[in-house]
């Protein structure tokens, strides 16, 4: 386990150099903020940067800090070897336990799907966004990956970089999606069914009696865009008319921080009569009980809760009602999927595409106000 949770710690940082190596920031976050950032322990942290020490990546300058060592990185060689299937895995990286469960299953769905042929999985982080999955394509896109899974970057806006994807299509390499896809592009990808999901969180509350039903969503996320198109779709199934007052929008860095918090106790205050809340996906539930904690609101005497994507361990412990995060059972069926394009030499095909069922737990975060 300890070996493991430093392995995750060396990928994130060597992601984390590839993705930095051709600008002007060259120095690493401190052990701190990686140790909070993955949640995992200080020695965890000092054993993977030893690691990148001893490989010539990183070097450190007492009194200021960890630094790329620019050279290095630029040179590095990207082949693997002996390995015969190199993939290439573009995450946004903003939700760590999402992440380890879904590169888990990567990992084993890969192992069993060709028990025979090595695999070399190499992480890039975007941090959602453009120029990020810019520098990651150009790093990767000559390097003779076989095949690549993408969560891509604020997939509902058009994107900068399809030149990059047309070029990859071009050279008839693999690529499927998972979460957040891009429409323009003829790739397959491997999504929940959030409609469905939707369908079955607003009809938790309206049959507990809610009808004032307020949602917080993130518009620059594809997925999160289809959560609201969901939860509009139900409430107009279930007879509850749609308010557009009662929807919170926002961009996906205001999601990652803790100011969010304000913002969400002047949204609630300015709803006397809501009763329940939809939160798009597991970070902005945090955001949202921490606003309700510090308000003195009580879930769920106060406010029903219900969230998708619940991406943490405790659904349990916590009693939230939510669509529970398929991290490994995506990321297996995202290795399984594209082994089978690099096998078939096939870069595109609905066949290869699939709409996984929500899997709903029932908690106690739902009052019933019949």
């Amino acid at each position: 386990m300890v070996r493991k949770k430093t392995d995750k710690v060396y990928q994130w940082l060597l992601a984390y150099i590839d993705e930095h190596k051709f600008s002007s920031n060259l120095k690493l976050p401190s052990e701190n903020a990686v140790r909070q950032r993955l949640q995992v322990g200080r020695e965890t942290v000092r054993a993977a940067l030893e690691q990148l020490q001893s490989e010539g990546l990183i070097y450190k300058v007492r009194g200021s800090g960890t630094y790329i060592k620019k050279e290095t990185a630029l040179t590095r060689n990207l082949d693997t070897g002996s390995a015969a299937c190199k993939i290439g895995l573009i995450l946004q990286g903003q939700d760590s336990s999402a992440n380890s469960n879904l590169i888990d299953g990567i990992v084993d769905g890969l192992k069993h799907t060709f028990p025979e042929k090595k695999t070399d999985l190499n992480i890039f982080l975007t941090d959602n966004k453009f120029s990020n999955e810019r520098r990651c394509l150009q790093t990767v896109i000559n390097q003779d990956f076989q095949g690549f899974i993408i969560d891509g970057v604020k997939a509902s806006l058009l994107n900068p970089n399809l030149d990059c994807y047309q070029d990859i299509y071009e050279k008839r390499i693999p690529v499927i999606f998972y979460n957040n896809y891009y429409k323009e592009v003829p790739y397959p990808k491997v999504i929940v069914d959030d409609i469905r999901c939707a369908d079955q969180l607003v009809h938790l509350l309206v049959s507990a009696g809610h009808r004032k039903i307020a949602g917080i969503f993130v518009y620059d996320n594809y997925q999160s865009v289809e959560k609201f198109q969901g939860m509009v779709k139900a409430l107009r199934k279930y007879h509850v008319e749609f308010q557009d007052d009662y929807v919170k929008w926002c961009v996906s860095n205001e999601a990652h921080d803790e100011k969010f918090v304000k913002t969400v106790d002047r949204f609630l205050k300015g709803l006397p009569q809501c009763t329940a809340i939809i939160c798009c996906n597991y970070i902005i539930y945090r955001l949202v009980r921490k606003a309700l904690q510090q308000r003195g609101k009580r879930i769920p005497e106060d406010y029903s809760l219900v969230c998708f994507d619940y991406s943490g361990e405790a659904w349990e412990e916590e009693g939230i009602t939510c669509s529970i995060s398929q991290g490994y059972q995506t990321g297996w069926k995202l290795a399984e999927n594209l082994m089978k394009m690099i096998e078939r030499k096939d870069c595109s095909g609905a066949r290869y595409s699939c709409v996984m069922e929500p899997k709903i737990y029932i908690g106690r975060s739902v009052k019933t106000i019949l």
